[in-house]
């Protein structure tokens, strides 16, 4: 379906073909017309399915119908200031040839950034996305004006439930007006988030798009591996293997920390991120990073999702993450835009079962590489059968890691 066919206001199809988008894909052919029909959502898609365009899209052609000065048009709720910066741009290039306006809003930024937030709290901008936690720092001082709000957009929200921002959602909804149309963005559909869309939406259109199989052009690949084994062996992964960028996923700000000290002092040319960095300190980073000047980034999952960079073509995964879903999304971030990608996962001692738990989820094994024999004896691939039944844990007992290590 073309983009030409769902009747968007002129000067947003100006910015949808500057934007080079044509042919809409499955979740923006189903999520747009019962939004611009003003319908409530929920819809299970992931990040690289075009989502972030498809209840944009909409949301924009109604705000241009019925803008309204000094008023906060929609308000979008997202779990990273990554995920904030990355939809703020993709606002900015679609919004270009209108007269919308829009902000992101997200800590880790300096008093001048947080005078501007106020003002558009409390004078009004069309479009706002933000970070629960720094939303609730706005809120606490009073001066929040969302009496004209129209539109409340939660996107990754099992993401923004599992780091803890459950509190924060109840207390931003409480401080909307009741009257608005309400769109739920979700990779996966736990019980959580049923109850909270059951509080949330009003008779809702529902919408599944599939998760979720890593595309078939990554090449994946496993080695299992005493723990010591793993930063010999990631080296060596760097040294032999062609590649324009590299993103290396642990699931602890503390190991990122430690590896990307052990690879600076084996000569790569790395850097990390993670939570404890200040905002201007992530964007130089990762603008490094985009840019080619740093081929490495170790990172924690905060760069998991919200993160697009056509050029990364390959991911290692140096611990196995805390569910499949996790797993798909890290993998992800390479074989973008048509490219091809490999992805590396080392498995640990103790990693045997929940790496066994995400090959359920993918339906498949993936290869199990042989261990260089130059770093030792390698463990068997081995793991644990649930007691007399016959069957692999499934993926439901493993739980993600938490966002608090992050």
């Amino acid at each position: 379906m073309l983009f030409t066919e769902f009747n968007f206001h002129p000067n947003l199809l100006e910015g949808i073909e500057a934007s080079n988008y044509e042919n809409a894909t499955p979740v923006q052919e189903q999520v747009i017309p019962p939004i611009m029909a003003g319908k409530d959502v929920i819809a299970s898609a992931q990040t690289g399915t075009g989502k972030t365009a498809a209840f944009l899209l909409p949301v924009m052609n109604r705000l241009l119908s019925n803008h309204v000065d000094g008023q906060v048009g929609a308000l979008i709720v997202v779990p990273t200031r990554e995920l904030a910066i990355q939809i703020a741009q993709h606002i900015e290039g679609l919004s270009y040839f209108t007269h919308l306006s829009s902000i992101a809003i997200y800590g880790g930024n300096d008093a001048q950034n947080f005078v501007a937030e106020k003002k558009a709290l409390q004078m009004g901008a069309d479009i706002i996305v933000c970070t629960p936690g720094r939303m609730i720092a706005h809120l606490n001082m009073g001066y929040v004006n969302m009496k004209g709000l129209q539109f409340l957009i939660l996107d990754e929200a099992d993401r923004m439930l599992d780091m803890g921002f459950q509190d924060d959602i109840n207390k931003i909804i409480k401080a909307l007006p009741v009257k608005r149309q309400n769109l739920l963005f979700s990779a996966t559909m736990p019980v959580k988030i049923r109850q909270l869309a059951q509080k949330l939406l009003h008779d809702p259109v529902e919408i599944n798009i599939a998760i979720s199989k890593p595309p078939e052009k990554i090449i994946q690949k496993a080695y299992v591996v005493y723990e010591p084994q793993k930063l010999p062996l990631i080296k060596k992964i760097l040294k032999e293997t062609p590649f324009k960028n590299a993103l290396i996923f642990c699931s602890r700000k503390q190991t990122v920390k430690e590896l990307t000290r052990e690879l600076k002092r084996g000569g790569v040319n790395v850097a990390e991120i993670h939570s404890d960095l200040e905002q201007s300190e992530r964007e130089s980073v990762l603008g490094a990073f985009t840019a080619g000047r740093i081929p490495v980034m170790v990172a924690t999952d905060i760069l998991s999702r919200g993160i697009d960079i056509d050029t990364i073509d390959v991911v290692i995964n140096y611990d196995v993450p805390g569910d499949g879903e996790d797993y798909v999304h890290r993998i992800g971030r390479t074989a973008r835009a048509e490219a091809d990608g490999a992805a590396f996962t080392l498995i640990g001692e103790k990693e045997h079962n929940r790496f066994a738990a995400i090959e359920q989820l993918l339906g498949k094994e993936v290869e199990k590489v042989p261990v260089p024999e130059e770093l030792g004896k390698a463990p068997s691939y081995n793991p644990r059968l649930r007691s007399g039944s016959g069957k692999r844990r499934p993926q439901r007992n493993f739980h993600r890691g938490s966002s608090k290590r992050r």
